[in-house]
């Protein structure tokens, strides 16, 4: 699924951002949801600051197997300090973190192929790999989200 209908997504769940559900994760919807807009930004500033010279392609099978099966296994990863939400979360705060998020992911769209975004287990992820990340990062929160709210 396009990163976009994800956003949607996300944006149709930010009424519910109060939301908790602890047999599926400890943190609320609007956790979810602010986290996945703080990846996607911190993504979006780090590929349009890398230089495309300094791009090695290099094989991971790990990366390879979960971009191409589009799936993250849960509770497995500890998400950087920079993504994780601070603050209270509202949902005018949600809404002007997405139109942050819709001016940004544009302008990516344009980079040269060899511009990237470095994860510390995937390595460094070329335009076309760090789209599918954020893609794949973006679904996993969704599932959560739907999860708790089941």
């Amino acid at each position: 699924m396009k990163i976009e209908a994800l956003l949607s997504e996300l944006e149709s769940a930010i009424p519910q951002l109060e939301k908790i559900n602890e047999d599926v994760s400890k943190v609320s919807v609007g956790w979810q949801i602010d986290h996945s807009f703080n990846v996607i930004l911190a993504i979006c500033k780090t590929i349009q600051a890398s230089d495309p010279v300094k791009y090695e392609a290099s094989f991971n099978l790990k990366r390879n197997l979960l971009l191409m099966i589009g799936t993250f296994p849960r509770g497995k990863a500890k998400a950087p300090k920079t993504t994780i939400p601070t603050g209270e979360i509202t949902q005018e705060g949600l809404r002007k973190k997405l139109d942050a998020v819709k001016a940004e992911i544009p302008k990516i769209q344009s980079l040269h192929p060899d511009a990237y975004f470095y994860h510390p287990l995937f390595k460094k992820l070329n335009l076309k790999r760090t789209q599918r990340f954020m893609e794949v990062h973006t679904n996993h929160h969704l599932k959560i989200i739907n999860d708790i709210l089941k």
